[in-house]
């Protein structure tokens, strides 16, 4: 396989400008868009939020309750300040962000950098103090800023001045920045108090979806820091679109990505294979763990491609993929994943559980849209054992 030129260095926010809430790992949690659109109500939103803590999700890390576009009235009240929709939303969203807050978890809201939404309801585009301190009133923890019907102007201008004004709240609110890539967020999200930026158009729930967006992440891996993430949209997983082995994968490349990890499908009846996918302990920790660079592409050969990150502790997390129609051997080795040196190395596979060591080879029969996933410790490792814990 050949290696492509990467790039190193990470940026971070621009000096002198607040970040308006800190994300100093991938945020994780849930948006109600990818299952329901803009068929929501409060009701849903109270029985995510019980269902989280019901399946112990929050226990894992996932804490944001995200609602996405539709929550608002079609026109704001005679004051101009933007209102929920009475009729689905009759308690308010300060009372529902109270009822998340009561349950240990954080209320995220949805707006965008235009006239309206992308569902036509009133946006915040020249209303941004008034909304900011709206959303900061209410008590939300985490701002979606969407990018539709911006009048032609410029995204690094629009999202600069809601930014400013989320800042200007005193209240911690994560800025998360949907412009679809557009305007290169990655370059001015950090300089306006963004804390994620969306790369790519909106995912849908398919195997070719997922991979078009990979391949938009490949070499903007130096434009990710603690604290500032690359964001290729929300997760598929349970949704029905894809197979269990192509959702796997999904969930373990945007792990490796340091992608926030917000779900996208419906709690409530989440089924086991799902669960399962999304409660792996040590694929959360490879995403939650900020090691110097999210995960790269390291290696290609036709479908078979090798993609790894550095890890805090030394070792390296790495996702062996297969994007064809049949199952093939994809194989790397350890210095191509970044960890040097000679000698014994401990391998750990996150979702199989099998550990073996190797002197160098990582090597595996990989299911065709799969994955198999790994960690590998060198054995010289200060305080790291040979062995895999």
């Amino acid at each position: 396989m050949h290696n492509p030129t990467t790039a190193s260095s990470g940026v971070a926010h621009a000096a002198g400008f607040a970040v308006t809430g800190r994300a100093d790992t991938p945020p994780m949690g849930w948006n109600s868009w990818n299952k329901f659109a803009g068929d929501i109500d409060e009701d849903l939103i109270k029985q995510t939020a019980d269902g989280i803590v019901a399946e112990g999700l929050d226990q894992l890390g996932y804490e944001y309750v995200n609602i996405d576009d539709c929550w608002m009235a079609p026109e704001r009240d005679a004051d101009g300040n933007l209102r929920p929709a009475p009729d689905r939303f009759p308690g308010g969203i300060a009372a529902l962000a109270d009822y998340v807050h009561a349950k240990g978890l954080k209320l995220g809201i949805y707006s965008s950098a235009g006239t309206c939404t992308c569902e036509g309801l009133p946006a915040s585009l020249d209303h941004e103090v008034q909304d900011a301190s709206a959303f900061a009133s209410w008590g939300v923890d985490f701002l979606k800023y969407d990018n539709c019907h911006d009048e032609g102007r410029p995204a690094r201008e629009r999202y600069q001045a809601m930014g400013k004004a989320l800042a200007a709240t005193g209240r911690e609110i994560v800025f998360s920045i949907c412009s679809w890539g557009l305007g290169e967020p990655w370059i001015f999200g950090p300089e306006v108090g963004g804390s994620l930026w969306r790369t790519t158009p909106d995912i849908a729930d398919s195997w070719d979806s997922v991979m078009e967006i990979l391949d938009q992440q490949a070499g903007l891996e130096k434009y990710s820091f603690q604290g500032g993430w690359n964001d290729p949209d929300m997760l598929e997983v349970g949704n029905g679109g894809m197979t269990g082995t192509e959702y796997r994968a999904h969930f373990s490349l945007w792990a490796l990505l340091n992608a926030p990890l917000l779900l996208g499908h419906d709690v409530r009846a989440m089924d086991s294979d799902t669960k399962k996918i999304l409660s792996n302990r040590e694929v959360i920790a490879v995403n939650q763990d900020w090691g110097g660079s999210q995960g790269r592409r390291m290696a290609v050969d036709g479908d078979r491609e090798v993609w790894a990150k550095p890890m805090s502790d030394g070792s390296a997390a790495v996702v062996l993929l297969n994007r064809g129609e049949a199952t093939r051997t994809v194989t790397t080795d350890t210095a191509t994943i970044g960890l040097d040196g000679s000698g014994t190395y401990a391998l750990k596979d996150l979702w199989s559980g099998e550990q073996s060591t190797t002197s160098g080879e990582i090597s595996a029969s990989v299911p065709p849209h799969g994955v198999v996933m790994c960690r590998a410790w060198h054995s010289r490792v200060p305080g790291r054992r040979s062995e895999v814990s």
